[in-house]
């Protein structure tokens, strides 16, 4: 039913979204430069590797020892808004649709945390990665890591087609107030460094 239900909304806001989605290619590439999109390996269902595609919002600015400048110097007025506004993550409609994510779930991380999590925490990938996830709405960035994962393994344990449906109307919400974008500090919030006794 989860299933179906991603399929059907992903191609529904897929199609009202096609002309939105066109103008943003075209804005990307204007201000940011190409490529349009940003693909990184994350883990999946189980921790398997997927490709995540995201619109880019950040530019590749490099210092003179040809290393990438940290994420807050390369992070536009316009990256800043595309990733306030969500906007960055519609691209992740394609990896819906191709069974890699769902609209809702915890959100993908990074390949190099995988060995990081306890085992509880590990349990955020017993279910697909989202869009959207019970985390996000209750903090999105500004939480911590222990909250961020607490809460994802709460969802993992609750999930419902009604808290799917909650979520989704709830990120709606907090899009439209732009809460909990980033942590404090951060252009988007620290890495995870592992649980330390």
């Amino acid at each position: 039913m989860k299933r179906l239900f991603d399929v059907l909304l992903s191609v529904g806001m897929l199609s009202v979204f096609a002309a939105p989605l066109l103008l943003l290619c075209a804005l990307v590439r204007f201000r940011l430069g190409g490529p349009v999109f940003f693909r990184q390996i994350r883990p999946g269902l189980h921790g398997v590797p997927f490709r995540m595609v995201k619109f880019r919002s950040m530019t590749d600015e490099r210092g003179p020892d040809g290393e990438l400048l940290p994420d807050a110097m390369r992070l536009t007025p316009f990256g800043r808004f595309l990733r306030a506004s969500s906007m960055d993550e519609l691209p992740e409609l394609w990896n819906v649709l191709r069974g890699e994510m769902s609209l809702v779930g915890p959100r993908p991380l990074l390949m190099e945390y995988l060995p990081l999590y306890s085992p509880v925490q590990a349990r955020r990938h017993e279910v697909r990665p989202g869009i959207t996830g019970w985390a996000q709405i209750n903090g999105r960035n500004a939480v911590s890591w222990d909250e961020r994962f607490r809460l994802d393994v709460w969802y993992v344990d609750n999930r419902s087609l009604w808290l799917d449906l909650k979520i989704l109307w709830l990120t709606v919400r907090k899009v439209v107030v732009r809460e909990g974008i980033n942590a404090q500090g951060e252009a988007t919030m620290q890495r995870f460094t592992g649980n330390r006794p």
